[in-house]
C-alpha cells in the first residue's frame, strides 16, 4: 500500500520549494574545521551560561546578521527578515574535526525585548526559516526576536542531505503505488539503492549526525550565540520531539517551552503509524460527512458509502495515471500522498473536493498540486531536500525494524484502520524500507522522557489531530509533568492560528511566564 511518510507540519505551512539541488562535491565546501571556519569571543562564551567541555568555540561565537537572499528553499518570502549562520560540530564526540552551519532567520523585536523565541514548523525535514514571522501581530512579536531554523542538512543549512536527484524523484513518483506480491522484492531493491545514494552522496559523517539529539544540541548553541541564557521554544509536530530532547539533555537551560501536535517519546514508529493513519481515517471521515452536504460532492450523498466511492476515484489510477498540464500525468502514489495533504486541515477540504471532481474528468492537477507541495517540488522542477531528510532523520532517529513478518502484520492493520488508503491488494506482505539498509546506527530508541528539574512546559494537543493523535500530547504532558492545552478541532497544530482560547495562556505563558493553574479545554 502506498502512503507516504510522516512529513508534517512544516511541508504543509510552507509553500513549495524553490531550491535546486547541489553537486555532492559543492556539498562537501560546507564542511571545515573548527579551528579555521570562525573565532570565538570568550566573553560571549562565559554569558553562555554552563557551556560542555571543548566547545567554547561555537557557544561563543559572534554571529552576524544580514539579508536573507538566497536562503529561501521552500518558497517562503524572507524579505522582511535578517538571516545568518552559526557554526556547529558535525559530531559532537569529535568537535574539532569538521563544522556544519545552520542557517537561521530573524524577525527583531518591536518593543521592549525580553530575549529570542526560536520556533520549529515540524518535519522532520522541513525548514524553518519562514517561521520567524510567528506571532505577528501578537505580544510575542514585540517582546521577543521570533527566530527560525533549519535543521543541520536541511533547507539553506550545509553540508545538505542530498540522495535523488529531481529527475530520479520525479520517475520514482510515477512508479504505481500497488503493493502486490511481486513488487515486494523489487522495493526493496529499490530501498537499498536509495540508502546506498544518500550514503554516496551525503557522505556517512552527516548521516550519522542528522538526529533530533544532535539537532538539538544544535538548539543549545543556537541559544547561546543569540545571547540567552535560556530557552524560550515553540515546536509544533515533530518540533515536538526536538524540544522533548532538548529539555531531556538541558533542562537547566529552559525558560519556557510550547509544544503543539505532540509525538509520544514512548511510542516506536511502528505505533505512530498506524495511529496517525487511523487518524487520517477519522479526518477523511470528517471531510467526507461534510463533502456529502453539498450539491456535486464527488463522493456521493451517502457518507457511508464514501469510502467505496473513494476508492472508485483512485483505482485507477494504479493502471493509468491521470493526465495533467505539465504532462507528468498523476500517479496513483501521489494522489495518495496529494488526499494525504489535504486532509491536514479543514482548509483543504475545497480544494480536495475539486481535485477529486477533476479525477470524474480523468485530471489530476490539483492532487498533483497538493503532492508537489507535499514532497518539496517547486513549478520549474526542482526539489527541496525536505524528503530525503525526512528518511535520514527517522532511520537514525527509529530503531531499524527488519522483521518482515511485523511489517506485514503493520500493513494490514493500517489496511484495516484507514480503509481509504486500501488498494485492496494487500497480502500480508510489505517491504522492507531504507532504514533496514541505512549505512550508520540509530541514536535513540523510544523512551519515557527523564527531565529533573524542568520549568513548567505547555502541551497543546487537539482532539482529532489528523497526523498527531490526541493522545500522545496527553501523554508527554504527563512525562513532562506539564500542563496540557485542549483544542477541539480537526487540525494538526493549532497554537497562532487565531484561536483566542489557545492563544491567550501560550502567549500570557510564553511572555509573561503566567502558567495555567491547571489543564485547559477549549
Amino acid at each position: 500500500m502506498a502512503y507516504p511518510q510522516h512529513s508534517e507540519s512544516g511541508s504543509m505551512r510552507r509553500t513549495a520549494a524553490v531550491v535546486t539541488l547541489a553537486l555532492t562535491t559543492v556539498l562537501a565546501a560546507g564542511f571545515a574545521s573548527a579551528g579555521e571556519a570562525f573565532a570565538a569571543d570568550p566573553e560571549a562564551a562565559a554569558d553562555a551560561g554552563e557551556i560542555p567541555a571543548g566547545l567554547e568555540i561555537f557557544y561563543g561565537q559572534q554571529i552576524e546578521w544580514g539579508s536573507c537572499d538566497g536562503y529561501s528553499t521552500d518558497g517562503s518570502d524572507l524579505s522582511a527578515l535578517e538571516c545568518a549562520k552559526v557554526n556547529v560540530p558535525v559530531d559532537y564526540e569529535d568537535p574539532a574535526r569538521q563544522t556544519a552551519q545552520i542557517a537561521l532567520s530573524r524577525m527583531p523585536a518591536a518593543g521592549e525585548k525580553i530575549g529570542s523565541l526560536l520556533v520549529n514548523p515540524g518535519g522532520p525535514g522541513a525548514s524553518g526559516l519562514g517561521m520567524a514571522v510567528a506571532g505577528t501581530g501578537t505580544p510575542l512579536a514585540e517582546h521577543f526576536d521570533v527566530v527560525g531554523f533549519d535543521p543541520r542538512g536541511i533547507g539553506a543549512s550545509t553540508p545538505q542531505i542530498v540522495c535523488l536527484t529531481a529527475e530520479e524523484k520525479d520517475e520514482q513518483r510515477s512508479e504505481t503505488g500497488d503493493q502486490s506480491p511481486d513488487t515486494v522484492a523489487e522495493a526493496e531493491q529499490e530501498a537499498q539503492e536509495f540508502a546506498a545514494q544518500c550514503a554516496e552522496r551525503t557522505g556517512t559523517d552527516l548521516l550519522a549526525n542528522v538526529g533530533t539529539r544532535d539537532v538539538a544540541r544544535d538548539m543549545d548553541v543556537i541559544r547561546a550565540v543569540l545571547g540567552d541564557r535560556q530557552l524560550t521554544y515553540l515546536g509544533y509536530s515533530y518540533g515536538t520531539r526536538l524540544g522533548t530532547v532538548y529539555a531531556e539533555q538541558f533542562p537547566q537551560n529552559v525558560r519556557a517551552m510550547v509544544l503543539d501536535g505532540a509525538l509520544d517519546p514512548q511510542q516506536d514508529f511502528a505505533e505512530q503509524m498506524l495511529e496517525q493513519m487511523t487518524g487520517f481515517q477519522r479526518a477523511f471521515d470528517s471531510f467526507a460527512e461534510r463533502c456529502t452536504t453539498l450539491t456535486g460532492c464527488p463522493l456521493g450523498a451517502d457518507p457511508a458509502a464514501s469510502v467505496q466511492r473513494f476508492r472508485e476515484l483512485v483505482a485507477p489510477l494504479l493502471d493509468s495515471p491521470a493526465t495533467t498540464a505539465d504532462g507528468r500525468g498523476l500517479s496513483y502514489g501521489d494522489a495518495m500522498t496529494g488526499v494525504i495533504a489535504a486532509l491536514y486541515s479543514p482548509a483543504g477540504w475545497e480544494p480536495l473536493m475539486a481535485g477529486l471532481d477533476e479525477l470524474t474528468a480523468g485530471n489530476g492537477d490539483t492532487l498533483q498540486m497538493f503532492a508537489d507541495l507535499y514532497q518539496g517540488r517547486s513549478a520549474d522542477g526542482t526539489y527541496s531536500n525536505s524528503a530525503e531528510a525526512l528518511t535520514a532523520v527517522r532511520c537514525v532517529d527509529d530503531p531499524v525494524t527488519t522483521d518482515r513478518t511485523a511489517l506485514g502484520e503493520l500493513d494490514t492493520q493500517i489496511r484495516e484502520a484507514a480503509p481509504f488508503l486500501d488498494d485492496g491488494h494487500g497480502t500480508g506482505e510489505a517491504p522492507l524500507d531504507p532504514c533496514a539498509f541505512w549505512p550508520v546506527p540509530t541514536t535513540s530508541s523510544p523512551h519515557t522522557v527523564d527531565a529533573p528539574g524542568l520549568a513548567p512546559v505547555l502541551v497543546v494537543s487537539t482532539t482529532e489531530d489528523p497526523a498527531t493523535p490526541y493522545q500522545a500530547g496527553v501523554d508527554l504532558a504527563d512525562q513532562l509533568d506539564g500542563v496540557l492545552v485542549t483544542y477541539r478541532g480537526t487540525q494538526h497544530g493549532v497554537v497562532l492560528s487565531g484561536q483566542w482560547c489557545v492563544d491567550k495562556p501560550v502567549v500570557s505563558y510564553l511572555v509573561d511566564l503566567a502558567v495555567p493553574e491547571g489543564d485547559l479545554t477549549c
